[in-house]
């Protein structure tokens, strides 16, 4: 999407912020012992108070209202009174939704009280590789070459990206052009950045993986090898300059 209106800028700043305000709460109210259907229940409660319409249930019939994966499941999990959270487990909560026909989109992993899997340098890896990735996004600029200085920051930090999961644009639509913003240097990508465009940019960066796969409940998407792999999203808004984040109030950068 490309804002071209002032109904249009505010229309995407408030989904943003439902979904922003959902993320942070989530993973504050995440305890030990919760089932993820427990937990999947709270944000769409918090969803609701936005007037705000959960994206993967209303477009894709996903089975909840957000996307809760824990430790080898990578993104897309299915949250479930049979998952329960644990110590030290490796927790990733997307959450989309529309709001007035304008869509936000947010994601976040962590790590759940204390670090006995050792993954907080993982964690604070995909973070830290989100905040150089948005100062790296002006109009104009390459996708691909976006996607060549995650992978660059990476391997810097001895980790690999995801190939087959990318950030998007987004706007009247969940997925809108582009269509893919890897966490790679894809040559074929000719796609640029525009002024004034909407897009999720995300950080997919793994212990040791290069893609994954489906399970086989059709949806959660995991490693073949059992790498770990975080992700951290926001939804932004492109300029000359440096970018208008428009989730910042989910409180990744803290």
């Amino acid at each position: 999407m490309i804002i071209k209106t002032t109904e249009e800028r505010e229309g995407i700043k408030a989904a943003s912020k439902a979904v922003a305000v959902t993320l942070k709460k989530m993973c504050e109210h995440a305890r030990v012992g919760m089932s993820t259907l427990e937990l999947d229940e709270y944000g769409k409660d918090i969803l609701d108070s936005f007037g705000a319409n959960s994206a993967p249930q209303r477009d894709y019939n996903f089975p909840g209202y957000t996307c809760i994966s824990l430790n080898h499941e990578v993104c897309h999990g299915i949250p479930s009174a049979d998952s329960i959270l644990k110590e030290g487990d490796l927790v990733n909560i997307d959450v989309s939704a529309e709001l007035n026909g304008f869509y936000g989109d947010n994601g976040c992993s962590f790590i759940l009280g204390e670090d006995i899997q050792g993954l907080q340098p993982l964690v604070d890896a995909s973070k830290e590789i989100l905040k150089i990735a948005i100062e790296n996004i002006k109009s104009n600029g390459r996708v691909y070459r976006l996607g060549g200085l995650i992978e660059k920051e990476a391997k810097k930090r001895n980790y690999t990206t995801i190939r087959n999961i990318t950030g998007h644009g987004i706007g009247r639509k969940l997925h809108e052009a582009p269509s893919e913003i890897p966490c790679y240097k894809d040559l074929m990508n000719r796609s640029r950045f525009k002024k004034d465009m909407v897009v999720a940019v995300e950080t997919f960066i793994s212990t040791k993986a290069k893609y994954v796969y489906q399970a086989d409940d059709d949806w959660t998407l995991m490693t073949e090898d059992q790498s770990f792999v975080t992700q951290h999203e926001h939804t932004l808004i492109v300029t000359d300059g440096y970018p208008e984040i428009l989730t910042l109030e989910n409180g990744i950068f803290e």
